[in-house]
This record gives structure tokens, C-alpha cells and sequence, in this order.
């Protein structure tokens, strides 16, 4: 436990931002998935949907600092290609 007033109040900070980051981060992470569901069933229309909300949350995500914009935007690629696929079978 800290006894500077300045860490304690850091420590604080931290504990908000590490909660805010998991419900981000967790958020994100559910609408990938279900995208991913989505893209195996083949059904191309949820599939374009869910695809768009997923990429939707990851730029969230990004924009708060939560995932690195990088690492968004490689994540989006990969889903992007999937559906491509996907759209270009049907």
C-alpha cells in the first residue's frame, strides 16, 4: 500500500482504468466471436452484419487506448478477408 498521497491517488486512477479497460476489451471480444460464429454458419447477410459491429467495437476499443490501433486494425483485416470469402462462395 502506498503512503504518498500522489500514489494513492495513482492507485486509485489505475483501478478505474483497469475496469474500464476489461469491459472494452471483453466487449470487443464478444462481437469478434460472435462475428466469427456467424462467418463458420455461411449465412452471408448476419454474417456482413455482425462482421461490421465487430469492427465497430474493435475501433472502440482502439480509440480508448485499449488495444493498440495496430492490433485493431490486423484483427478487422482478418475478419474483412473472412467475409470476403465467405460473400464470394455464395
Amino acid at each position: 500500500m502506498p503512503n504518498i498521497t500522489s500514489a494513492k491517488k495513482r492507485m486509485r486512477q489505475n483501478a478505474k482504468r483497469r475496469l474500464r479497460n476489461r469491459m472494452v476489451r471483453t466487449k470487443a471480444r464478444t462481437f469478434v466471436k460472435k462475428a466469427n460464429e456467424s462467418l463458420a454458419s455461411g449465412d452471408a447477410e448476419s454474417a456482413t452484419e455482425a462482421v461490421r459491429q465487430a469492427m465497430s467495437q474493435l475501433d472502440r476499443a482502439a480509440q480508448k487506448g485499449t488495444l493498440h490501433t495496430r492490433n485493431a486494425d490486423r484483427r478487422k483485416a482478418r475478419l474483412a478477408k473472412r467475409l470476403a470469402t465467405l460473400v464470394r462462395s455464395v
